[in-house]
């Protein structure tokens, strides 16, 4: 059904500081797409249905002195409406837009043309105080310079070979089981902080997928997710632990109708309200180190010194590669043959070795 300004849904006309109309495409989880075309062509209509579909055309610049083409800016703009980042998790497409428009805010006048890898090198060298930042942004710059040789904005990539700063972080601090033991002491079965924590230790899943977890999740003894990063989905036999963690919760009339995890208002947490609730919940239990990011680690963690391959524990968290699992593993093995290792050279074995000899 159409609107009172006869343009269809999801389609609006504005006007911009220099006084000259435009007409956009917006839509939820949909790229914004500014028309070429008037409406009621059969031009225009061609770029709704492309809209529609999730296919816009690629060029997709705004006017003004902001998205002058050939500018970085205009690039930015373009990458928006490619496949690369109109198929990325609305999660990491709002990571990737943090990054690039505040780089777009400082250099979005430049030409593309005119960059040089020194002004690049310069960039990521003054960023040295935050190198996760610097990090972050030489990849989108990488991936900018790219498309700008793909679509003939340049011929050469000069990002081509630079390295980022090393990285010494070991990320959100992974649970131990000392730390999970004294928030379980803290929060007994019941409350809502005990499920919050069963819920992601014993699944191995992201707070995105924790926070809707409900009944609708739950069927024969399993728990099937669809990641919302990623879109992949798993299927998890219920662990024992938070079979019974669930069964409290609603004996005790804590959990919502479709969500698990209610407000204290009974609505579903979003994921960053959920995410500062368990902060608030960490700090209770006298843990300001651990967060819900580190219970995904720790169920990892706790695979791999059970002895699970990385192909088991890809299976439980998600995982695509062997490469993220991987620090998990190795540090289970390292503990197992450290142990392993000195129990070599314990008094019992060394007298023995030495009555044979």
């Amino acid at each position: 059904m159409g609107k009172r300004n006869g343009l269809p849904p999801n389609v609006s006309e504005f006007k911009d500081r220099h006084g000259n109309w435009h007409v956009r495409y917006r839509a939820k989880g949909a790229p914004t797409h500014y028309f070429e075309h008037k409406p009621g062509t059969e031009e225009f209509r061609a770029e709704l249905e492309a809209c529609r579909a999730g296919t816009p055309p690629l060029v997709k610049v705004k006017s003004g002195a902001r998205t002058k083409p050939g500018s970085m800016s205009a690039l930015i703009a373009l990458y928006y409406s490619t496949p690369e980042y109109t198929g990325l998790a609305d999660s990491s497409k709002k990571t990737y837009r943090n990054t690039l428009e505040r780089f777009r805010v400082a250099y979005g006048t430049k030409m593309v043309a005119t960059i040089e890898r020194k002004h690049i090198k310069a960039l990521i060298g003054s960023m040295s105080k935050t190198p996760a930042a610097a990090n972050k942004l030489l990849d989108k710059i990488h991936i900018l310079m790219a498309l700008a040789v793909d679509e003939g904005w340049r011929k050469d990539d000069p990002s081509l070979g630079i390295k980022g700063y090393s990285k010494k972080t070991a990320g959100f601090h992974t649970w131990t089981d000392d730390e999970i033991e004294t928030y379980c002491a803290k929060h007994p079965r019941g409350t809502k902080p005990r499920l919050a924590l069963d819920l992601m230790l014993y699944t191995g899943q992201r707070r995105s997928d924790a926070v809707p977890m409900g009944k609708q999740h739950f069927e024969r003894g399993r728990v099937r997710v669809r990641q919302l990063k990623t879109g992949e989905v798993v299927s998890i036999r219920v662990h024992p632990e938070l079979q019974a963690t669930i069964d409290a919760s609603k004996a005790a009339g804590i959990v919502g109708d479709l969500a698990f995890l209610v407000t204290d208002y009974d609505l579903p947490f979003s994921i960053n309200g959920f995410g500062n609730k368990m902060r608030e919940w960490c700090d209770e239990a006298g843990l300001p180190q651990c967060s819900s990011h580190g219970l995904r680690k720790a169920a990892a963690r706790r695979l791999a010194e059970a002895g699970c391959t990385n192909q088991q524990i890809k299976a439980i968290t998600g995982h695509t590669t062997d490469t993220e699992v991987a620090r998990y593993t190795a540090a289970a093995n390292q503990q197992l043959l450290a142990d392993q290792a000195m129990a070599a050279i314990t008094p019992k074995r060394v007298s023995q070795r030495r009555k044979k000899a």
